[in-house]
């Protein structure tokens, strides 16, 4: 990011810093104007301070007003277009108390923080399509006065600028980039990008969380700020019905030696059809198990004594379900989180799969590269069993939030910008709500 220095003859070359950022079609979009009770909050705020400058209080040279006027020009990056524009007008403010105008001075200082509340909500402001499926991940939208207070109680105004603004360790990678990007391109920026860096600013800050970015088919394993370990990733083909959704949940606890339960449209579509091409052998040489349609009824049904063409015409329901072992669909470890879809993690048996470059294979679920890996960090030991038992559910230490997003604009190992399918076909709806 570029740095200005306000001071002797830097004063003259402010505004050539200021990188202007097209907003016509294709281009970044437009934000709206700050609403009627951040306006109030910030006239509040300064009201409780008589006055008192919070970006400037050592000046026109203040380190906290270069760093938020250097995280404003590259704003448009972050969903705020008028963060620019913003910058060049605090620019210009300071330019003129630097001249001798005092009361540039302060108008400066309110409206960077007008600037700081606009961008603080537009940061927390949740991605299109995201389901926040448990309580512990609810998006959160700060108030002006606490974005404001908090600002004001930090030790360093400039680091606590720096740190909101780098959003998440991944986010502030791709966001990097797009800016080296577009300083070698003129302004221009791939929309795509755009639509990538809003889903990737849902991701938490700090804490200690599971993210799969279903269009690079990757999960991540991050705490304390940084990626701790990856791996590749099964996830829903490209049909509309098989996709996997973006979602926000958090993980609880993990199966050991798990059932599957097959879902009943695989019943219908996958298992009754098999049934009735190879017989009833197919499901005794699979470990399936038939039960009642009923979720409550886990009694065992002879499976001699099903219509299973009425199965696969979907006039007549059944459950199945396949016992732990070395063929089970699940593997050794199923970690599933609240969602309504039903979608979980799991590890799976067919391990040359995740040797392919598209892992857009499954009917939505995410099947894991490495399940006891993951398993280990999650539950702090080897996920292993005393017994044999099947469904042995082991509560996680702590419970660890997950957050299922797609990034179909990534950074490549020279630190540029590349992109990946946009299998799903999301991008272009995202990019149209930007325009």
């Amino acid at each position: 990011m570029k740095s200005w220095i306000l001071g002797g003859a830097a004063c003259a070359a402010l505004t050539a810093l200021f990188v202007p950022i097209s907003t016509a079609k294709g281009q970044l979009p437009i934000t709206a104007a700050p609403d009627i009770a951040s306006t109030q909050a910030v006239g509040d705020f300064y009201a409780s301070r008589h006055g008192a400058p919070l970006w400037l209080k050592s000046g026109a040279g203040s380190p906290a007003a270069r760093e938020l006027i250097g995280v404003l020009q590259r704003a448009s990056l972050d969903g705020f277009a008028s963060g620019p524009a913003l910058a060049a007008q605090a620019q210009a403010l300071l330019i003129r108390a630097q001249t001798g105008d005092p009361g540039a001075l302060t108008a400066a200082d309110r409206l960077l923080s007008s600037a700081w509340v606009q961008y603080v909500q537009v940061l927390q402001t949740p991605p299109a399509g995201m389901t926040y499926a448990d309580a512990w991940v609810k998006p959160r939208r700060d108030s002006a006065p606490s974005i404001l207070a908090r600002a004001e109680a930090a030790p360093s105004l400039a680091t606590y600028v720096h740190s909101v603004s780098q959003v998440n360790p991944l986010y502030a990678q791709l966001r990097d980039a797009a800016w080296q990007a577009m300083q070698a391109n003129g302004g221009q920026l791939d929309p795509r990008v755009l639509a990538s860096l809003e889903r990737a600013r849902d991701i938490p800050p700090q804490g200690r969380f599971v993210m799969v970015d279903t269009a690079g088919a990757r999960l991540y394993m991050i705490e304390d700020g940084r990626i701790a370990d990856s791996m590749k990733v099964i996830v829903g083909r490209n049909d509309p019905s098989t996709q996997t959704p973006m979602l926000a949940s958090t993980i609880y606890y993990a199966t050991l030696n798990p059932y599957w339960h097959v879902s009943a449209d695989m019943v219908r579509e996958l298992i009754a059809p098999n049934v009735l091409n190879l017989g009833l052998s197919y499901l005794k040489t699979r470990g399936y198990q038939v039960m009642p349609a009923d979720l409550n009824d886990n009694t065992l049904l002879d499976p001699s004594k099903i219509d299973w063409r009425a199965v696969a015409a979907g006039r007549e329901m059944v459950r199945v379900r396949q016992l732990p072992g070395p063929a089970n669909s699940m593997g050794r470890l199923k970690i599933p989180f609240p969602n309504a879809t039903d979608i979980y993690l799991h590890d799976t048996p067919s391990k040359a799969l995740f040797n392919q470059d598209d892992r857009s294979l499954s009917h939505g679920c995410i099947r894991l590269e490495d399940a006891e890996r993951l398993g280990r960090w999650l539950m702090g030991r080897e996920p292993q069993t005393a017994s044999r038992e099947p469904e042995q559910n082991v509560l996680l230490p702590s419970p660890v939030p997950i957050y299922v997003t797609y990034l179909t604009a990534q950074v490549d190992g020279s630190g540029r910008l590349s992109f990946v399918d946009d299998g799903y076909r999301r991008d272009e709806h995202t990019v149209a709500s930007l325009r």
